[in-house]
């Protein structure tokens, strides 16, 4: 759905309404939503669909999704938390999960940040490597 410039605005002023210090305010948004249902200013859905788009960009930039090939231990959870809050800041959700997949090492997602340290990464671009020459 293209979204008219003046509901991205509109949609930017609510987003950044339902700010504090920084940190997206959960009740702020669901009052901003609830007042936009309730008033359907022209163009309100347009406008809700893009407030949705950027608080769901927010909440994503707020989340750290490691998978590692095994379960971590408290320790290395703990180490590897600190590290992405002294990247990303203080406020960070973390998401540990375990991923056989991956073969060995860690993959880290933060928003649109992938920092992919894994065996299965590697391999792959092993195998990349040897397609193209």
């Amino acid at each position: 759905m293209k979204i008219p410039k003046s509901a991205r605005l509109n949609a930017k002023r609510l987003f950044r309404a339902c700010l504090r210090d920084g940190q997206l305010d959960e009740s702020r948004v669901r009052q901003s939503v609830q007042q936009l249902i309730a008033q359907k200013p022209r163009g309100w859905f347009p406008t809700l669909a893009h407030l949705r788009r950027l608080v769901k960009l927010e909440l994503d930039r707020r989340t750290a999704r490691i998978e590692s090939a095994a379960p971590l231990p408290p320790e290395l959870q703990q180490d590897v938390a600190t590290r992405l809050e002294r990247l990303y800041g203080a406020g960070l959700t973390m998401l540990f999960a375990a991923n056989p997949a991956l073969i060995g090492g860690m993959r880290v997602q933060v928003g649109s940040d992938v920092y992919d340290g894994s065996v299965a990464a590697r391999l792959r671009a092993l195998a990349e490597s040897f397609e193209r020459g």
